[in-house]
């Protein structure tokens, strides 16, 4: 082996041109990864959008919502199924359990199938085909928005339209969703009277219509020798000729334009846009899965400004008012800049104890390690985002301790006279063993976080991805690639000016730790005591509450929406008016140095999970400026913007919704009140509402049932149909006419489809019941009767908005709360406590406790295990190397250690305890274990070579001082920039790094201490 290994690292060529290549291939593939600010996931969430025109919410979930959940329920491994039913809408919300991505598209497909095969026998023939989609990271947030602003009307719309389908079209663009962009529609709006008078009827009007609009094709005709194509067309865009068609009647021809007027028109608006006050329509761009951001919203841009000097002549303009690429750049930046930052911090700690030449040799195994992870993570498919350089981050301060221990034990030799080919041979020989056996302690305690499940899951998988291959190729190197530098630099003994400092300051450190650790061993008792208590103090932290808990602390992007809920049945005009009164508060409370673009919109609302569509929704999209050092962050301006916008009088229902960063998760408070009995359900809710409204520090608190609008509900009267010879289906179709009208044919112009409506003219009533007014013909062809004396009626109020979760009737209770006051663990116990009590009342009535506590038990859960796991895989390596029961076990006491300085260095920052310094916590288990791998080591040669116990532990540990305070320190320094925000802060990340800091540097002291007094009693009790 040893002959094998010295023709490796005497085959210079060989190391240097990989060396190269590895270099030139991760700056290659660092420079062209395309740059994201999260992941690329699919978050197994598949959505499912069916529309029915001029339905009820009731409707809704008769005829499109409960046939579909039918057809959702042959599908397998569903996790679980949330719809709602509202105004013309049906939005059913599918999520999976965790599957591969083979199984996970082989699910899709049989749901795709399953809502086909019931669209196509149930669902009326008005409704639209289901939208089966899935939601991913790339789509289920815009990645940039537009705003074409200025002009009205027609103009505006066609602009629009334009613009649309340009950006379909533009490299990395997967969607483009417009607001306030109604579809073009020829109108035939008859006037009753006119067309009673001239004795036709609404529906011999709408036959007509749909007659003369129509192209026919007879095919081909032989003439001669030759074949012609005969067709008859009647569609035409053109409304004036539409007008001089003629319907024929009884009595004779009547003209269309007699009876009624025939524009180029628009569909009923769906949603109203408003930018600085002006007429605007919305264009929110979703992104191709690996498509770089930065790159797609600089061309967006370049988009716009070239669109803008042919706009601006017609009083238009394309603005971007939203993209947060600046998030992305300083999510970015923030990680670069912590890197290298930390690589400053690594190469001055090595050079502090090993010298400059020790240190440079060290130095470029990191370079080398970094590209062959960025060669890994792009032959992955991943982008380069905050995940990747957290890893990178993580893994900088550790890439360089394998090849501390290997240079120093060469050096050490070297010193002594051996020559270069010997002395390195020798010093691998020596510790190449005890470092393999720390390297897989770190990676065992990584890799089982590559198993967390759920999004969660997803989300941070790269980390522990980049740490593992960062770890592997930097072994690589300090086994074989720095080796051969050696022999190829040289490395002799040659002192520096600063060496007897490095000497006398190395040497200092070892005389006074070593009098310390004597003072230590001579009072086992008091020190086992002492270390007990500190852990049981940091036990008591956490129980007591002294540690503040955050489970999920998010970055927060620079916008924001305020919410503006209208009274059911109000017109989109008035929604709008109300969201533009809440958008001049914000434009006059917040400085322009903060304020990007405050776009206000009617019919459609932002949530966590989906949006909702209705008349009643209006909000406001904040969009802010990127943060100065010191500025307020989004958090802080909202809460001072709550006042000013709470003290709007008026109908509409005021709250905000705050965007933040890291993977998706629901309220703090997201209940599902379930029961099939519709009043015992909203007593419930109510009860379930006042208990929130106690708990300190909730806010934003709402409910999904609303009401709808009013309803005149028709019944149609057998035996008065039957006096009058009139059919159910004239009346139905009479009722549609006098409504929002028939669609009777369509084309197109200009790529854009047209539909043709017929309908009666448009006008408002004093009073629903004039409706009933309209006549009804009679089969006699002269006669005719109110459609009122035909019909019964009811006058009600409709429902606005119906949910379903797990296929039951339910409505969710949500609330956001202020975490310096309440946890959402501790607010969700309160609630929980709260309904034991009030349970009685309703028996009916079931809980469904999800939202961000859902995600919460599932990451606990699964990181205890992950927890377990990655400590026996640690147990199991190190029994490996040591062949012992006990001595693995004397190591892993660095565990309890390493969380105990977590929780001081909590108790110290103030940072709350979150999943992210959970996950902290796991990834220390396999790093602080390394120091005292060191020391047991070094205390077993001694002990072989026949000193005591006590001897041994304490000769070992006077020589393993200095390393161990190396490999620590190069750790730390490599993340200490992250945790406390040298090169800015991120609440994300932030704490990873902090925990690993904190535990790291508590352990590595405690170590020092408890692991020889541990070893000293272990030992002398013959345990191993």
């Amino acid at each position: 082996m040893r002959g094998f290994y010295g023709r490796l690292i005497d085959n210079h060529p060989l190391a240097n041109i990989a060396f190269l290549l590895v270099l030139l291939g991760g700056i290659v593939t660092y420079l062209t990864l395309p740059r994201a600010q999260d992941p690329e996931i699919n978050f197994n969430w598949v959505s499912i959008i069916t529309t029915l025109p001029g339905a009820s919410a009731e409707d809704v979930e008769r005829e499109l919502t409960g046939p579909l959940e039918d057809a959702i329920k042959q599908v397998k491994d569903i996790r679980f199924v949330s719809s709602s039913s509202r105004e013309n809408v049906s939005s059913i919300l599918v999520r999976f359990e965790e599957l591969s991505e083979r199984e996970f598209d082989k699910r899709v497909n049989d749901l795709r199938r399953e809502i086909q095969n019931k669209a196509s026998a149930e669902l009326p023939a008005d409704a639209t085909d289901p939208e089966v989609l899935e939601i991913t990271s790339s789509n289920g947030f815009p990645t940039a928005v537009l705003v074409l602003h200025g002009a009205a009307g027609e103009m505006l719309r066609a602009q629009a339209f334009a613009l649309k389908k340009d950006l379909e079209g533009l490299a990395g663009v997967d969607e483009v969703i417009a607001a306030g962009f109604d579809d073009p529609e020829l109108h035939v709006d008859f006037d009753p009277a006119r067309l009673e008078a001239a004795g036709v009827s609404p529906i011999a009007l709408s036959d007509g219509v749909g007659a003369w609009f129509r192209n026919t094709l007879a095919g081909r005709i032989r003439v001669q020798d030759r074949e012609w194509l005969a067709r008859l067309e009647g569609k035409t865009p053109d409304p004036e000729q539409l007008a001089q068609a003629a319907i024929v009647t009884s009595q004779g021809r009547v003209a269309l334009d007699e009876v009624a007027a025939v524009s180029r028109g628009h569909e009923r608006p769906a949603q109203l846009v408003s930018y600085n006050g002006e007429h605007a329509v919305m264009l929110s761009i979703t992104k191709q899965a690996r498509t770089n951001t930065l790159q797609l919203v600089e061309r967006l841009q370049a988009f716009a400004d070239a669109r803008n000097v042919l706009l601006g002549p017609q009083g238009m303009r394309l603005t971007l008012v939203d993209d947060q690429t600046h998030a992305t750049r300083n999510a970015i930046s923030i990680m670069e800049s912590n890197a290298l930052f930390g690589l400053f911090a690594v190469l001055g700690m090595c050079w502090i104890f090993l010298g400059s030449r020790l240190a440079l040799l060290v130095g470029l195994g990191v370079p080398f390690a970094l590209a062959g992870t960025f060669i890994a993570v792009g032959m992955i498919g991943t982008t380069l985002n905050l995940t990747v350089l957290l890893g990178v981050v993580i893994a900088l301060g550790m890439l360089v301790d394998d090849a501390v221990v290997i240079v120093e034990s060469i050096y050490y030799r070297l010193q002594r006279g051996e020559p270069a080919r010997e002395a390195v041979i020798n010093g691998m020989a020596e510790v190449g063993l005890p470092v393999l056996s720390s390297v897989l302690t770190t990676i065992a305690a990584f890799l089982p976080l590559m198993l967390l499940p759920g999004i969660l899951g997803d989300f941070m998988f790269i980390v522990p991805f980049v740490v593992t291959v960062g770890l592997l190729v930097s072994l690589l190197e300090a086994y074989w690639i720095m080796p051969t530098h050696i022999l190829t630099l040289g490395l002799d003994s040659r002192r520096s000016r600063f060496q007897p400092w490095r000497e006398r300051f190395t040497h200092s450190v070892r005389v006074k730790y070593a009098r310390l650790l004597v003072g230590v061993m001579r009072r086992p008792k008091t020190g086992m005591a002492a270390l007990v208590l500190v852990m049981a103090a940091a036990g008591g932290a956490i129980a007591t509450g002294l540690v503040r808990m955050e489970f999920f602390a998010f970055d927060s992007m620079r916008l924001f929406y305020v919410n503006v809920d209208m009274p059911a049945g109000v017109t989109l005009e008035r929604s709008l008016a109300e969201a533009e009164r809440a958008a001049r508060v914000v434009q006059r409370e917040l400085p322009a140095a903060e304020v990007r673009a405050v776009t206000a919109y009617a019919g459609l609302k932002f949530t966590d999970t989906e949006p909702v569509y209705g008349d009643q929704y209006a909000q406001v999209l904040v969009s802010l400026l990127p943060r100065e050092d010191d500025g307020r962050d989004t958090g802080e301006i909202i809460a001072a913007l709550r006042p000013q916008i709470e003290a709007l009088d008026g109908e509409a229902r005021l709250s905000f919704l705050e965007m933040k960063g890291g993977p998706p998760t629901a309220k703090p408070i997201s209940i599902k009140v379930k029961s099939d009995d519709y009043p015992q359900l909203r007593a419930a809710a109510d009860a379930l509402l006042a208990e929130v409204a106690k708990l300190p520090g909730a806010k934003d608190i709402t409910d999904d049932d609303v009401p709808g609008r009013n309803e005149m509900r028709l019944l149609l009267n057998r035996e008065k149909l039957a006096r009058a010879g009139v059919g159910p289906h004239e009346v139905s179709r009479l009722l549609r006419l006098y409504g929002e009208g028939e669609v009777v044919a369509t084309t197109r112009d200009a790529g854009e489809k047209i539909e043709v409506v017929v309908r009666a003219r448009p006008e408002v009533f004093v009073d629903v019941t004039e409706l009933l007014q309209r006549r009804v013909p009679l089969a006699d062809g002269g006669h005719s009767v109110a459609l009122g004396e035909l019909v019964d009626y009811e006058l009600r109020l409709s429902k606005g908005y119906i949910r379903h979760y797990q296929l039951t009737r339910a409505i969710t209770v949500e609330a956001d709360l202020d975490r310096e006051a309440i946890d959402t663990v501790a607010a969700n116990e309160r609630l929980k406590a709260a309904w034991v009590e009030l349970q009685p009342r309703f028996p009916d009535v079931a809980l469904d406790f999800s939202g961000e506590l859902e995600d919460i038990y599932e990451s606990l859960d699964a990181m205890s295990r992950l927890f377990a796991l990655g400590v026996g895989l640690i147990y199991l390596i190190l029994a490996a190397q040591f062949r012992s029961y006990w001595q693995p076990v004397m190591i892993l006491v660095t565990v309890p250690l390493a969380f105990t300085g977590v929780v001081l260095g909590l108790l110290v920052s103030g940072n709350p305890l979150s999943l992210y310094t959970l996950y902290g916590v796991i990834a220390l288990t396999g790093i602080a274990v390394n120091s005292a791998i060191v020391l047991i080591d070094a205390a077993n040669e001694r002990r072989e070579a026949g000193m005591s116990v006590q001897h041994a532990i304490i000769y070992a540990a006077r020589r393993r001082v200095v390393p161990i305070l190396i490999t620590s320190t190069t750790t730390i320094g490599g993340l200490f920039s992250l945790a406390v925000g040298l090169g800015g802060k991120s609440l994300m990340w932030g704490p990873v790094a902090a925990s690993i800091v904190w535990g790291l540097g508590f352990s590595t002291l405690l170590t020092l201490f408890a692991i020889p007094l541990v070893y000293r009693m272990a030992m002398q009790r013959g345990k191993v």
